[in-house]
């Protein structure tokens, strides 16, 4: 099986682990507040649908795509609001049928794709391993605030790799998105799988192109000298990289001024920088 069809497979099993969620709900659990402030149930789930549609649209037709998002530029105000307004005028049971049909139509654009292609975004093309992985990551972190909503407990799983490395690709982005230099130096992070499996990274001096390397060590050695770190759970990472949890609510252990920086706008999905979670202490 090769690299991409493994990743599918993965997209596929977090899609089908939130279903799991989802299809026992009576109607009146898709009004449900999560944490995302303003968002119910229903919110969360009209979002991944009507990402999972542009998302299709993009594989199967990149110059609509990009007319598509011309015009939403040029039309203004709020990118969320159409699929909100959308979602909230269906029942529940539509919301997901829709999510279904909109998953569908994605996997089968995915399918036989060129991993070496390009697919535009909003913002720069993607490459197709990383495509794949951001609808993996935005499914898993929009299933979170579904979970916490309806006070489930989901048990972590090695699909969090995915999630940590896009987490720590995208820290370039979590400061240019704000308008931010980002800033020179060496940041060792080491996160411990569900299985107990040890996964690492360098970011920044050592670490390559300074975009967080490419996973698992590669670009640099690990627990170098004076560098600044993140160590602990993959879990709680990918929460916070996510912004589903304020980093003073987890056990990571973040040294240095660089790595305490960083995870306090660490931002691994697209769009305007995000509000982050308050800490539960605030």
């Amino acid at each position: 099986m090769s690299a991409y069809t493994e990743l599918l497979a993965d997209l596929e099993a977090e899609y089908q682990s939130l279903l799991a969620l989802l299809r026992p709900l009576d109607e009146a659990a898709w009004d449900l507040a999560t944490p995302a402030e303003g968002w119910a149930v229903r919110d969360q789930i009209s979002h991944l649908a009507y990402f999972d549609d542009a998302a299709r649209e993009a594989v199967t037709d990149g110059d609509a795509f990009l007319v598509f998002v011309a015009d939403a530029i040029e039309k203004g105000g709020d990118p969320m609001e159409e699929h909100l307004v959308r979602g909230r005028a269906i029942s529940g049971s539509a919301v997901l049928a829709w999510f279904e049909q909109a998953h569908e139509g994605l996997s089968g654009a995915l399918d036989g794709l060129d991993p070496s292609a390009r697919v535009p975004w909003f913002g720069p093309a993607m490459g197709v391993m990383s495509f794949v992985s951001a609808r993996l990551m935005e499914t898993w972190a929009h299933g979170q605030d579904v979970a916490d909503a309806l006070g489930a407990e989901r048990t972590p799983t090695a699909r969090l790799r995915h999630i940590a490395h896009l987490g720590v690709r995208a820290r370039p982005y979590s400061y240019v998105v704000r308008g931010l230099d980002v800033p020179a130096g060496r940041i060792d992070v080491v996160l411990v799988g569900p299985d107990g499996d040890e996964w690492s990274w360098v970011v920044g001096e050592d670490g390559g192109s300074g975009d967080g390397g490419d996973g698992g060590g590669a670009g640099g050695v690990v627990g170098g000298g004076g560098a600044a770190s993140v160590r602990g759970n993959a879990l709680e990472f990918g929460l916070v990289v996510t912004q589903r949890r304020n980093v003073d609510d987890t056990s990571l252990e973040v040294t240095g001024g660089l790595a305490t920086e960083w995870l306090q706008i660490a931002q691994a999905f697209a769009g305007p920088a995000g509000p982050g979670r308050a800490a539960t202490g605030s």
